[in-house]
This record gives structure tokens, sequence and C-alpha cells, in this order.
């Protein structure tokens, strides 16, 4: 099967959307698998149709968990009940900053002012453990920039965060859940979860009913960044969620600011860093706007390719490749991270063909992605 796909965005059917949905909550379907998967055979529900195969190609021996009909039907309508709606990649209501980003949710769920999403935005995170200081600063600069046109986005937890949202609230901002868009975390910011409902945007990737655990706070910071032409640090340790939001910002190509702190303060060391390593530094909304207009716009402006891999993937010859091949790949993959065009040149197998094993090894939960367009192996098959 060859599949060629437009770049023009379209509304989805209620049908497609329900299939977007079930894949998106498929097991070992993550992003970048789940764009390969719909490159190779044109509809979620094809795919669906297929993952059992793949995953026993790939060596897994019990079924993949694909998820269910009534799972997703419960779930949106929980969500519309919320007065949610949910949302996918390629439809015109999907930001264009996030469609850019090597790995955008194929899904996000949102609540609240659905509007906000259409506009410039900047995100502003920090310290949860915040100085007097800091959280000053981090809501008057949320508001300048607000008052500015730009929707300031940033990650509900406590501290810079809270503050950046409180101070955005009169102009528009939007909290990236960790968990799903009906779960408050933390709960002290109840107050505020209710007001983002009422006068922001509330968004998430996970699934309702999620409660949100460390390993979900980077795919949480990966999509502040994305939506955001830039992203503003104020305060935060060297190994804090914060500057893990500044690194994936510049993997993005944003533009990263940090606003210094004292040396004898531990929550400056991040910040610090960073502009030592080259980010902006910034102490007020004229210096982040100054900055986003000496980076342009190029971020915001480029064409979208919504479905990112190559769409010659589905071939009979892929289907049909030997179990050598399968082998010689798995033999080249360890638990370091290797490029996907280094082991196309070792196999000496085309790119298709790899591409295939890769997609059978991921869905048997045995292959990792990791950033760079690189592999690795992880467990064996289950």
């Amino acid at each position: 099967m060859n599949v060629s796909h437009s770049n023009e965005p379209r509304t989805l059917t209620d049908a497609e959307r329900f299939d977007w949905l079930r894949l998106a909550r498929s097991e070992n379907v993550g992003p970048i698998t789940f764009f390969a998967l719909l490159a190779r055979f044109g509809t979620p529900a094809a795919v669906l149709d297929a993952l059992p195969a793949l995953a026993r190609r790939g060596g897994r021996r019990r079924p993949i968990k694909v998820c269910a009909r009534a799972i997703a039907e419960r779930e949106l309508e929980a969500l519309a009940a919320l007065g949610g709606r949910l949302i996918a990649l390629g439809e015109p209501v999907y930001p264009q900053a996030l469609a850019a980003i090597d790995d955008p949710p194929p899904v996000l769920a949102l609540r609240g002012r659905m509007d906000l999403l259409a506009n410039e935005c900047i995100a502003v995170v920090g310290a949860r453990n915040a100085s007097a200081n800091g959280l000053h600063v981090a809501e008057r600069l949320a508001a300048d920039l607000g008052a500015a046109g730009l929707t300031v986005v940033s990650g509900m937890a406590r501290g810079i965060d809270a503050r950046a949202h409180a101070g955005a609230l009169p102009t528009g901002t939007v909290a990236v859940m960790g968990g799903g868009v009906d779960v408050l975390y933390p709960k002290e910011n109840g107050a505020l979860f209710e007001r983002l409902l009422a006068e922001g945007t509330v968004a998430a990737e996970a699934p309702l009913g999620t409660v949100p655990m460390g390993r979900h706070f980077p795919r949480r910071n990966r999509i502040i960044s994305g939506l955001s032409r830039g992203v503003v640090i104020v305060e935060g340790a060297a190994r804090s969620g914060s500057l893990i939001t500044a690194r994936l910002a510049l993997e993005q190509g944003r533009e990263v600011m940090a606003v210094p702190g004292s040396p004898l303060d531990p929550r400056a060391s991040g910040p610090n860093r960073l502009i030592r390593q080259g980010a902006t530094l910034v102490e007020n909304a004229d210096h982040v706007l100054e900055a986003l207009a000496e980076g342009g716009r190029q971020v915001l402006s480029e064409p979208r390719q919504y479905w990112p891999v190559d769409a010659a993937l589905g071939t009979s010859e892929d289907d049909d490749a030997p179990t050598n091949a399968r082998e010689s790949v798995v033999a080249l993959l360890g638990p370091s991270p290797v490029p996907v065009d280094m082991l196309v040149r070792q196999s000496r197998l085309t790119p298709a063909v790899v591409a295939t094993i890769l997609l059978e090894l991921e869905l048997a939960g045995r292959l990792e992605r990791q950033p760079g367009n690189r592999v690795s192996l992880s467990q064996p098959a289950a």
C-alpha cells in the first residue's frame, strides 16, 4: 500500500476522531509510531486492524492491548460532559506551532476557552519552591506579556507556574496538565483551576482520569515548549523540570530566555547556567518581546507535513521482510541509542524495511524511541 496525504488541514468526522483516539490510547503507540503507522496504512481504522499482527512479528508473545471501543466511547462522553473537546493533529484548530515539533500529540483534550491556542504563545515556567521575588517576577512578567497580546503557557505546578497563570488570567493563559484535564494537581491550585476553566484553557495529552506521575512531566513539558514561540525560565535548580523544558525548547528551535538571580540562591542556578550557555537574559516583558522579534517567526510559518513519515512504507515487500532481516536489525541494536540512518547503512536493508521492523519491535515493547531519530533496544518481548 502506497499512501499519500495532504498538508491541508481538515476537520475529522466523528468516526475518524473515535478511531484516532482508540489508536492513540493503544499499547506501545507513541506519537512518532502513531504517525508512522498512519502513513503506512492510511487510516487509524486500518492500523487498529493491523496492530496485533505487527506486534507478533516484532516478537511479542501476548496480545497487544488495542484500546477497546467502549473505553474510547466513555472517554469521549465524559469529556463532552465536562464541556471539553478532543482535537487531532491536522485539524484547523490544532496549534500550528505544536504541529511543527517532531513528536506532536496525535490528540489533545481541551477544556475552557478554545480560542486561546490560536494566538501566539509564550511559556513561563520555573521552580515549585520559588522565592517571593521569583513569584512576583513571574506574575508581573506574565501579566505584561499577556497585555502585549501573547497567550501565556505554563504547567499548573505550584510556585512559578501557578503565579504565571494567575498573572495572565485577565488576557488568557493555557495550563498543560501532566495528567488528565479532569484531574486537579496539585490540590492547592483548586481555585486557580476553576478560574482557568472559566477564563483560560486546560489541555492534556493523557487520558481522562490520569493522575500525574513523575514520568508524565517530560512529555507535558514538550507540549508547553511546543506550543510556544519561546520559553522563559524564572528560577529553578540545575536539575529541575524547568531545565528539561528549556532543553526541549532548544531541540524544537524555540527561543530560550532566563531571568537571572543571585548566585547565593540555589533556585537561581538553573537560569544562571542557561544564560552562561547562551540563553537570552531577560528581566521584563520588553526584553522577552525583543528576543522574540530578533528570533523572527520561522517556527510558526514553516509548512507542516501532517503525516511526517515516508508514505511509501507500506509495501508488500515490507510485510514479507525475511526473518533474517529482522534478526540483523535486532543484532545491531542495544541499550545505547543509535541513529536510524546508521541502522539502514549497516544492515544494508532499505529504509522502508528498517522502518517497518522498528515499528514491529516498538509495538512488541522491545524498542524505545530517543530524541534525534535514535532508537534503542529495551526489554525482551513480553
